[in-house]
């Protein structure tokens, strides 16, 4: 006998929530962003270049039909977030999705590297995420719940040469995601982290063609390839919505098996 109470596909259903979306401008983050108007959520772009964001915003919402706005800020300017979030709260009421996508990536080896190389890759992709999640935590806790979803990076749970900066702020960004979800977890707020694989983004087109890339990205993977954007965009509805109600300090692999080997 089939239980009528079960919700199916209504899970996913995204009508009417707020999401806040770093670095949704371009390659994942935009995925992401379209993925979630897709479902019925209204965006909100954080990025650092305005017209860039102004155009992917118009984009979603001539697309979906949703509420799409962007918003210029650095995410380690956290006075700056936390300026621009109460001007949502105050035009939107709630935050109800936090998607932190903002990072950067400077490779090379580490005897060839500087300090500030690896402090500004530390900047943005850890204090960021940290920065954006601090600043919507208490709406998301007034407003009963919420979903804030993490980027890591199959490098947060994997190691990769020459790419120290990048692998510990991701591995970084991993144990923020498991401390913070065990933090909000009793406030019905669910933490939880993407861990993506190669993606052809515009942060790894430059190493695209390289045979470093083909011997040790790609040829690492089970599937042999690329993954392509649209591939993210049934994880980042899973995680936004209460389909996944169940899950805390998580981390979903989408990396043609890279982490299966």
């Amino acid at each position: 006998m089939i239980d009528e109470k079960l919700p199916g596909i209504s899970l996913f259903n995204l009508k009417g929530k707020n999401a806040i979306i770093t670095g949704g401008s371009k390659g994942l983050g935009f995925a992401m962003g379209a993925a979630l108007a897709s479902a019925g959520a209204n965006i909100f772009i954080f990025n650092r270049d305005a017209e860039e964001g102004r155009k992917a915003a118009i984009k979603l919402q001539d697309k979906y039909g949703v509420i799409a706005s962007s918003y210029a800020v650095n995410v380690t300017d956290l006075k700056k977030i936390e300026k621009i979030v109460n001007t949502l709260i105050n035009k939107y009421n709630n935050v109800d999705i936090l998607i932190n996508s903002a990072g950067i990536n400077i490779r090379g080896p580490i005897d060839e590297l500087n300090s500030d190389d690896f402090e500004k890759v530390v900047r943005v992709n850890v204090d960021g995420t940290w920065n954006t999640s601090k600043v919507v935590t208490p709406f998301m806790k007034k407003n009963g719940g919420g979903k804030i979803i993490n980027l890591a990076s199959t490098l947060g749970l994997v190691g990769l040469a020459n790419r120290t900066p990048y692998a510990t702020s991701k591995g970084a960004v991993v144990n923020m995601t498991r401390a913070l979800g065990l933090e909000l977890a009793p406030y019905n707020i669910n933490v939880n982290a993407i861990c993506p694989g190669p993606f052809l983004t515009e942060m790894n087109i430059p190493i695209a063609g390289t045979e470093e890339a083909k011997k040790h990205i790609i040829g690492a993977t089970a599937l042999g390839r690329w993954g392509e954007l649209k591939e993210i965009q049934g994880a980042a509805i899973f995680l936004a919505s209460d389909a996944s109600n169940y899950m805390v300090g998580s981390m979903l692999t989408i990396d043609g098996g890279w982490t299966a080997k």
